[in-house]
């Protein structure tokens, strides 16, 4: 009986010592694993930073074309006033009230902001474009043709820089939004 009390005692040990030499080698086998997979989470962790980047400026270039539009959209006066207009989106776009305040980090250099106008006859919702005369004041409609109408355009566009050179995707893109609103 001794005997078989002895025998499992020195079973149990060699399985303790067995278990305690595999989980060591575990354990170098993690580290080799992790190093596999670093080199692709940075890979992803750099494209999502791009894209975000990317997103940000064009959201920028948006806002900043809707508040150039905003101000020329107040009336017949401000839609002819395109350095208004500019000064508008620049001030949205480097998110401070003059050229040299800029909170975002960026600088209202770095786009450029154009404006046109459109003019038009609605009658009933439905909108007949007719030629402006080269300024925002009111034409006249054609018998029937409803009242005159004055849609002012601005296309705020600037570049976005990557940050790393990446095969096959050109290190600078060119982004371009534009807002419409009806004058007055």
């Amino acid at each position: 009986m001794r005997s078989e009390i002895g025998e499992s005692l020195k079973t149990r040990r060699n399985t303790a010592g067995a278990r305690c030499q595999s989980s060591r080698l575990q354990s170098g086998q993690a580290l080799v694993e992790f190093a596999f997979v670093l080199p692709i989470l940075l890979i992803l962790a750099l494209g999502v930073i791009e894209i975000g980047r990317y997103a940000y400026i064009s959201i920028l270039l948006g806002n900043a074309a809707r508040a150039g539009a905003a101000y020329g959209a107040q009336s017949n006066g401000f839609a002819a006033d395109t350095t208004g207009i500019q000064n508008a989106a620049y001030y949205d776009f480097a998110g401070g009230t003059s050229s040299s305040n800029s909170q975002n980090g960026l600088s209202q250099s770095t786009i450029t902001v154009t404006s046109s106008f459109a003019c038009g006859c609605d009658s009933g919702g439905t909108i007949t474009s007719y030629t402006c005369s080269g300024t925002t004041t009111a034409g006249s409609c054609p018998v029937g043709g409803g009242h005159w109408v004055i849609v002012l355009s601005v296309t705020a566009s600037g570049t976005y820089n990557s940050l790393f050179s990446y095969p096959g995707i050109p290190k600078s893109i060119t982004v371009s939004n534009t807002a419409s609103m009806r004058v007055g």
